[in-house]
């Protein structure tokens, strides 16, 4: 990793900068879940709960095996999640269908529902954002999002040269 107190200082790479920068990410992500926080509160449900209904539904047939790569939590934490929005009807689970051992995960008629209603106040959120700061800011935000992924998360983004 490149040592920012070295070399040429730009602007952007101040110290107070950097702080600032890790202040607007917490505060944009407050303000980006707030919506949604309190609609799935209703339901007894957490942004745990919101990661999966997204994934989940963006990738039906999603392996559970898969979902955790994504989300890169325990089996116990996804255990408890998925079986609450699998007992109140949001999603469903069966088996793959060449290895029966192998649960697959879609959204029910109930859980698109609210996957719909949760995506539809992001897209809203990120549209707003997007139309105020123009085309050249959109593209540099995707690139310094892809700077702080790591791994195969970025690999898959930059071939896809789009949000998946």
């Amino acid at each position: 990793m490149a040592d920012i107190n070295t070399g040429p200082n730009p602007l952007f790479l101040r110290e107070d900068q950097l702080h600032q920068a890790m202040e607007l990410l917490f505060y944009a992500y407050r303000d980006f879940t707030a919506e949604c926080d309190a609609m799935l509160a209703t339901y007894g449900f957490g942004r745990a709960h919101h990661r999966v209904i997204y994934f989940v539904g963006r990738y039906p047939n999603l392996s559970v095996s898969e979902l955790l790569r994504i989300l890169r939590i325990t089996k116990q934490s996804l255990s408890r999640v998925l079986g609450e929005l699998v007992a109140q009807g949001f999603v469903s689970s069966h088996p793959g269908p060449t290895d029966r051992r192998r649960r697959m995960l879609e959204l029910t008629e109930k859980g698109r529902a609210l996957e719909s209603r949760l995506s539809t106040i992001q897209r809203s959120c990120i549209a707003r954002a997007y139309r105020e700061a123009g085309v050249e800011a959109v593209a540099g935000f995707r690139k310094v999002l892809l700077g702080i992924l790591t791994g195969d998360d970025r690999k898959r983004f930059e071939r896809s040269g789009a949000a998946g």
